[in-house]
């Protein structure tokens, strides 16, 4: 075999014992000291540039008190520097909120770019297995920027190449537990760009008092509670259809008499019907005269009036079709939401297996065909499965409020929901920190948003049944 070797091979053979494999040893280029001492050079050049073009303002105050240090004396830097603190607490006294924009919160971004994400980053990603050590140099998906708001850090990431989102939406128990938060969530800016956030608090801790009905008349969308970054939730309700999904005491009666209680100026004005099933007789009841006539409890009464809803369903579609797709609610043709309280009674734990099929197939043709003619259903359940409600995939707008499994949380805000981010099976059962809170994944984006509904007592139903006229016209 030695002999077959070309040249002078044979010289560079570490090992020729027969049971271990030839293995030869690396040819060795002598680089001259020259080149290498260039190569040091513009590294350090291009570091130094990066740093200016990174840093400019904190290079520029440095080198500032630098110079004056130097020509007038420490005396001087410490005048300017008492100045410096004096202007930025009268800023904070006279104007915090833009002082916290401008300020505040760069500065804290900073702290806890250094003090933890930059300092934990190559322990925590190798541990979970997003980084690799090859050949004795780490290969680590890179840092770019750290943002602060008022309630969570958003750190932007750029992926290693080969890497897909998935390998980060399955491990964000360990990036939330090595960079010390309660939760991670993970979007995607653009092509191979991730935004982690890393909650510092919540926002949503506190129950909130009921929404101020509207002033106007609207179809929607309707203020239903606060999102975890401090906006209104606004709740689309004309134009899709809305499941929500919730155990016992998570707060669903909180997301329908919100709802509702955001359109009672459009139910006044004409432009909106509230047709209400109430099977359970415990939750709508208590404004039972604001749906009049539209309001049904009895298993027979609420499949007669959703064939009703379906009837008045079909019968614009008749007079649209070739004429218009979109629909605009007017006196005539107002957007009729259907809402159903516990669904799953109707169609799955009902007796009559006539009355079950008759009420899926219902609200199976609401689902399906119903937004484009301005009728909407807005549906609520404790058990999420399919053999319980096997028409949940024709809701495209979806709420989760505590549940009981985390297996729960996919089959209501759909596959992967749980890794990115959505844990409603870690809510907590007490009513006063967990009543309300869910999280919402909607039809145009696949990412889950942390809400929190307003809690509607049973004084303020009462007192919106005794402002607002009950609708008496028959279905």
């Amino acid at each position: 075999m030695f002999k077959k070797l070309p040249g002078d091979e044979t010289a560079r053979l570490v090992s020729t014992t027969p049971d271990t494999a030839v293995v030869f040893r690396p040819a060795v280029v002598q680089t001259p000291a020259i080149l290498t001492l260039a190569i040091a050079a513009w590294r350090m050049l291009a570091g130094a540039v990066g740093l200016v073009w990174r840093h400019p303002i904190a290079l520029t105050i440095t080198a500032g008190l630098g110079v004056i240090w130097t020509r007038y004396g420490y005396p001087y830097v410490v005048v300017l520097a008492g100045l410096t603190v004096s202007a930025g607490v009268s800023w904070a006294l006279v104007d915090r909120p833009s002082f916290l924009r401008l300020v505040g919160r760069p500065l804290l971004a900073w702290w806890r770019l250094v003090s933890i994400y930059r300092r934990h980053w190559q322990p925590v990603l190798i541990v979970s297995g997003l980084g690799r050590h090859l050949r004795g140099r780490d290969c680590l998906p890179r840092l770019l920027a750290v943002t602060c708001t008022p309630w969570a850090d958003l750190v932007t990431v750029k992926m290693l190449s080969g890497q897909a989102v998935t390998d980060w939406t399955a491990r964000t128990e360990h990036l939330a537990h090595g960079f010390g938060a309660t939760s991670c969530r993970i979007s995607v800016q653009r092509s191979g760009r991730l935004l982690l956030t890393f909650p510092r608090s919540d926002p949503l801790a506190v129950p909130l008092p009921a929404v101020p009905i509207p002033e106007t008349a609207s179809a929607g969308p309707v203020q239903v509670g606060m999102q975890e970054n401090g906006h209104p939730w606004l709740l689309k309700l004309h134009g899709t259809h809305v499941l929500v999904a919730g155990a016992t005491g998570a707060g669903k009666g909180s997301v329908i008499w919100s709802a509702i209680r955001g359109l009672l100026p459009a139910v006044r004005a004409g432009l909106v019907q509230v047709w209400a099933l109430d099977p359970k007789l415990m939750e709508l009841s208590y404004g039972r005269t604001i749906f009049g006539c539209r309001y049904a409890a009895d298993p027979d009464a609420c499949a007669d009036l959703l064939d009703a809803a379906v009837k008045v369903m079909q019968e614009r579609a008749g007079r649209f079709a070739g004429v218009q797709r979109n629909h605009t609610p007017t006196v005539d043709d107002p957007f009729v939401l259907v809402v159903v309280d516990e669904v799953a009674f109707l169609t799955a734990y009902q007796s009559d297996k006539h009355l079950r099929q008759r009420i899926t197939a219902a609200l199976a043709t609401l689902t399906t065909q119903g937004r484009a003619v301005g009728v909407g259903v807005l549906a609520a359940l404790q058990d999420p499965r399919k053999e319980v409600m096997n028409i949940r995939n024709l809701f495209p707008d979806k709420i989760a409020l505590r549940l009981d499994e985390s297996e729960q949380v996919d089959m209501v805000l759909g596959d992967g929901a749980r890794n990115r981010g959505a844990l409603p099976d870690l809510i907590s059962p007490r009513p006063e920190a967990g009543a309300g809170i869910g999280y919402i994944r909607l039809e145009t984006s696949p990412d889950p948003v942390r809400v929190r509904a307003a809690y509607v007592s049973d004084a303020d139903i009462r007192a919106m049944a005794a402002q607002f006229a009950p609708v008496g016209e028959a279905v």
